[in-house]
């Protein structure tokens, strides 16, 4: 079996709830101190957007698993969010919240956070119906084929976001430079790519799944963004203190990268 296939059998174990209970509930969503890592995910992509510079059309979201925390700043910028995701379980979980079915992962504490930062005065309530409404299309892709999607995304999308997705599900660095590649391919000219992700991460639990993860350093995504032919715009990482190191996993942090795609000659 190769490895990728073995990846593949595990996230048939993959337990949406059990991931957003290790990674969405304190104490790594502790909105107390923005030293926490989700206040720090939130403010890395509230600060990107409030630029006014990426906008468009069409966002598409790349491996969205089981959240919406990461479309919470884009969703006032864009007239249709795309989410994707390989799994069954988290395309039906996405679906759920969007639909405003009850018993979905409580996500007011992250809008609150989000509108609190953005500084707008916003009623958390007024966002969140946004991006339930902006949120029109949940897609299965393959980030390991050539076509993620099936078919060319038409017209392609003005951004692409994409959290905690490729490392994850990529069985060695070459097979994650090659996937960045192929959702390059979703994205026009010019637009721009969003990316948060593990930094030397070897495995994450959600449920009965084990899941490996390939262990990333910065110069690893560096590479790999300029080798599918991004310009690097902007690059943070986080360390993940010792209170936040529950054994959920074994990170040592996160990164967040802002690219954009070159225009075509």
């Amino acid at each position: 079996m190769s490895s990728l296939a073995a990846l593949r059998e595990g996230y048939e174990r993959f337990d949406p709830r059990a991931y957003l209970q290790n990674n969405y509930l304190p104490p790594r969503a502790d909105f107390s101190s923005e030293e926490f890592v989700v206040p720090w995910k939130l403010r890395c992509l509230a600060e990107t957007f409030a630029s006014g510079e990426i906008h468009g059309q069409t966002l598409i979201d790349v491996g969205s698993g089981p959240t919406i925390y990461q479309l919470l700043s884009a969703c006032d910028h864009f007239e249709e969010i795309v989410a994707t995701d390989y799994l069954a379980v988290n395309r039906e979980e996405l679906g759920r919240w969007a639909r405003g079915e009850p018993g979905t992962f409580d996500w007011s504490p992250f809008i609150r956070h989000v509108c609190k930062i953005e500084g707008r005065g916003e009623p958390w309530q007024e966002k969140e119906r946004r991006l339930r409404g902006r949120l029109r299309r949940i897609l299965p892709i393959d980030v390991h084929q050539p076509e993620p999607l099936g078919a060319p995304l038409r017209p392609p999308a003005d951004a692409l976001l994409s959290a905690f997705c490729l490392e994850a599900v990529s069985p060695d660095r070459q097979a994650f430079a090659r996937a960045l590649a192929h959702v390059g391919s979703l994205l026009r000219p010019g637009g721009h790519a969003l990316l948060l992700g593990a930094l030397g991460e070897s495995f994450y639990l959600a449920g009965a799944a084990r899941l490996p993860v390939v262990p990333l350093a910065e110069d690893d995504v560096r590479a790999a963004l300029a080798g599918a032919g991004f310009a690097l715009r902007d690059f943070r990482s986080y360390a993940m203190p010792a209170a936040l190191r529950t054994g959920v996993d074994d990170v040592d942090g996160v990164f967040f990268a802002h690219a954009q795609k070159p225009m075509e000659a």
